[in-house]
């Protein structure tokens, strides 16, 4: 029974270990979208990464939006290379839309996209940290 319990503590940690190491974990700054923009903590969630607003901007600086807690990027699963595959939610019309993302050293490239992927908004973030 203890051989059980260490073979599944042993595997948690390495499972961790997995998701420290995953490039899109942290937290990305997003490009301006309707005068506003936000700091967004990329995290694991199951066997893929959500994104959540944590600080939100605007031309006077930091304020307390009522979206901040919110998850923004949904279930981005790993297809390999630095991209998912998921779903983006868009806090100015509240809407989900099929999304991508491709992450490259500081750069995520995030997309959001309707009619089976034919029509896609696109942004640009950079990490933060």
């Amino acid at each position: 029974m203890k051989q059980l319990f260490a073979a599944a503590f042993l595997g948690l940690g390495l499972t961790g270990a997995a998701y420290a190491q995953d490039p899109a974990v942290g937290m990305w700054q997003t490009q301006v979208d309707d005068g506003a923009y936000a700091h967004v903590k990329m995290a694991p969630c199951g066997g893929a990464v959500c994104g959540t607003i944590a600080r939100t901007f605007n031309d006077s600086g930091e304020y307390k939006s009522p979206n901040i807690g919110k998850t923004l990027v949904i279930d981005m699963k790993p297809e390999g290379g630095g991209k998912y595959a998921g779903k983006v939610w868009r806090p100015s019309n509240g809407k989900i839309y099929i999304g991508k993302m491709n992450v490259s050293g500081k750069s995520l490239k995030l997309s959001g996209c309707v009619a089976g992927g034919l029509i896609c908004s696109k942004q640009t973030w950079v990490r933060v940290n």
